[in-house]
């Protein structure tokens, strides 16, 4: 399993609870789109997940801005997967970014709405926040290998189903 998280805004942890803390532990692959915004909610993510990759976003302190790369690809689970934060130009250039580094899916984060974006040939996954939804649902991603190549389900931290999506 991957479990994929983004916009943490904490002063003080993870903030991870339920079924949210559950996939943290239990992935062999957590990614993380940024803004943790403190050295310590990236220390908690660290000390939690045993394979974890993250980049940094905007509301990062700069101790965590040193600490990350804006952008990363990360191979998990047979999947290319391109990691930003946010990307000009929306949804095409969120696109654009990840055909440029032949991934398979794009992880971003910064609008806080859980969503799944099906392109021609890229899956664009914001997984939401799981911490600070800011007038969305709270939401998190996990995604397996399946008979179609991946399937991958946006949850509430609580599993409540949020979104589906299979194949790739």
């Amino acid at each position: 399993m991957i479990a994929i998280f983004s916009d943490t805004h904490s002063d003080s942890g993870h903030e991870l609870a339920g079924e949210a803390l559950t996939a943290a532990r239990e992935a062999g692959t957590v990614i993380h789109a940024g803004d943790f915004t403190s050295p310590a909610a990236l220390d908690a993510f660290q000390e939690e997940c045993e394979h974890f990759y993250a980049v940094h976003g905007n509301a990062d302190s700069a101790a965590v801005r040193d600490r990350l790369p804006t952008e990363r690809i990360v191979e998990a689970g047979g999947i290319r997967f391109a990691v930003t934060h946010r990307r000009d130009g929306g949804d095409a250039g969120l696109a654009m970014f990840g055909r440029s580094r032949g991934a398979d899916v794009v992880v971003s984060g910064h609008t806080h709405r859980p969503t799944i974006v099906e392109t021609g040939d890229v899956v664009l996954l914001n997984p939401g926040s799981h911490a600070q939804p800011r007038g969305n649902r709270p939401g998190f991603a996990v995604l397996d290998e399946s008979a179609d190549g991946l399937a991958g389900e946006i949850r509430e931290p609580d599993g409540t189903l949020v979104e589906s999506f299979e194949g790739r």
